[in-house]
């Protein structure tokens, strides 16, 4: 049976790393902002290169040196993965934990080559400290990742990794150096050399995986979110509006709109500057949020408009809520924003034929007679009031 090269091997791995460097750098330049860790995943596959090259020199160089100089460089590599995947799941690097097996590798490296030349306990120090960075990063993804395949196949195939190289270590203390020499062919070090590189590549490519699924979630939010106060947007709003009145078919459940508009937003603006008004903008639309339930949604519908969705919610409970908004407005911002007010109009899905654009007309209607009545008051939709009369009656009926 013939058997791989590992020269071939070696090779074809450090043409593969390469490639994927520059597939990474590609993309980290382009999603540095977004997705976190990439530029570390590039230089590790970079480093990775370079040892395979200082592994082609022992015929030109010293071996000692350029078999520090690679291990050296392999160590580092695999390290500057584990500090991009703790960055990609938003943790501080460990870098001095990354500096501290990285000198013990390359103080172990020497002195098992150098002052107590020992093969066998060089690739067994080497498979320890490299299975501590696979281990981590194992760990990383059992704590952090979410809950979908991405994050799966990444961490199997990292585990994977780790038991590979753990592996080849025990082995070089159980069986010695010979079964793990990786320059020998046919060999079982042959085997792991193969299973070994291949995996190199795989987990690159494990890693694209998650950062490609963050990536998706980023721009799915982005589409569907107002950038500046990172509440929903008109197209998220409609989204959440499809869903709670599918909801309201099935369960009949009330269904209760606010439409909410900063007073004399144009004051603040011409006063204090556009950037001064963002800052407004984002304090509202977090005090709004924090005066909801998890099930209510606020939506940015442009301009100092916002408008708030709150299922299985009758409008005179609406109008507490609503009143808590405008009183937590009230209060002085710790940010030593301007003060500012709002204007809220309530209205209440009249029927399930009922569509959104007339529910927001409603509440649109309510909100201008907030205006027009003085401003930095609540005021309730007709229908509403009809609406919650009819609930109440329905429900008497029903006790009795």
């Amino acid at each position: 049976m013939e058997t791989l090269d590992p020269r071939t091997i070696m090779l074809m791995t450090t043409l593969m790393c390469g490639a994927m460097s520059i597939v990474m750098f590609s993309v980290y330049r382009s999603f540095r902002r977004e997705v976190h860790g990439l530029g570390h995943w590039a230089a590790g596959l970079l480093l990775l290169v370079c040892a395979s090259l200082l592994f082609g020199t022992r015929e030109v160089l010293p071996p000692a040196l350029s078999m520090i100089a690679a291990n050296a460089a392999l160590v580092a590599g695999i390290g500057l993965s584990m500090l991009g995947t703790e960055k990609f799941f938003g943790l501080a690097p460990s870098r001095r934990a990354y500096l501290l097996i990285l000198a013990l590798a390359i103080a172990g490296n020497s002195w098992w080559l150098l002052a107590r030349p020992d093969f066998s306990a060089r690739v067994a120090v080497f498979s320890l400290l490299v299975f501590l960075f696979y281990a981590r990063q194992v760990q990383l993804v059992w704590r952090h990742g979410e809950r979908h395949f991405s994050s799966f196949f990444f961490g199997v195939l990292m585990l994977m990794q780790a038991l590979v190289v753990l592996v080849r270590g025990m082995s070089a203390l159980l069986h010695g150096g010979a079964s793990v020499n990786l320059t020998v062919a046919g060999t079982p070090a042959g085997i792991y050399l193969a299973v070994a590189n291949f995996m190199a590549l795989l987990l690159t490519v494990g890693f694209m995986t998650v950062a490609t699924r963050r990536l998706q979630q980023i721009l799915e939010r982005r589409s569907t979110h107002d950038p500046l106060t990172q509440v929903l947007n008109r197209r998220g709003f409609g989204d959440a509006y499809a869903r709670e009145t599918g909801n309201l078919r099935r369960r009949r459940l009330p269904l209760t709109l606010l439409s909410i508009d900063l007073d004399y937003f144009k004051l603040i603006n011409d006063r204090y500057g556009h950037a001064v008004g963002d800052q407004v903008l984002a304090h509202v639309a977090a005090v709004i949020g924090s005066a909801l339930r998890e099930s209510d949604c606020v939506a940015r519908f442009g301009g100092e408009e916002f408008v708030v969705l709150m299922p299985d919610m009758p409008a005179h409970n609406a109008l507490g809520v609503a009143e808590r908004i405008r009183a937590l407005l009230h209060e002085p911002s710790h940010a030593g924003l301007p003060p500012c007010t709002v204007s809220i109009g309530v209205a209440c899905q009249a029927s399930v034929v009922e569509g959104l654009e007339q529910l927001l007309s409603r509440a649109d209607a309510a909100l201008y007679l907030a205006k027009e009545r003085g401003r930095d008051r609540i005021e309730l939709d007709t229908a509403a009031v009809t609406a919650d009369r009819t609930r109440s009656a329905a429900g008497t009926g029903t006790g009795r």
